[in-house]
């Protein structure tokens, strides 16, 4: 049986808060996703060359684990909401915060150093 047979259906209300969320969190993906573009592209006089790659590649993959993670999260609060029970804790928030303040961190001591 599919999840989405199970229980009942929730208040449309809540499906449709629910669906904000998700979409909340990916424009936060998307716009992680453009920062690593734009930092790949337009930081050319950034040396060493590794620093640009390490720190464009670590948005995109942010990216995509949030992304991911909005996929579950919107997933599991579905199937909470279905069976009546709570929703249940995530890790996105605490990922993101320790991710960005991690690649702040980085980005202040190579201003720091240069």
């Amino acid at each position: 049986m599919s999840w989405r047979e199970r229980g009942k259906d929730p208040d449309y209300r809540f499906s449709l808060a629910n669906e904000r969320t998700f979409l909340a969190w990916i424009r936060t993906a998307l716009a992680l996703l453009a920062g690593g573009v734009l930092v790949h592209q337009f930081a050319t006089k950034l040396e060493p060359a590794w620093i640009k790659t390490a720190a464009s590649g670590s948005l995109a993959c942010l990216a995509a684990l949030l992304a991911v993670g909005a996929h579950a999260r919107w997933r599991s609060n579905e199937i909470a909401m279905r069976l009546d029970e709570g929703l249940p804790a995530s890790a996105l928030m605490p990922l993101l915060a320790a991710s960005v303040a991690l690649l702040g961190l980085g980005a202040l001591a190579f201003l720091v150093l240069v």
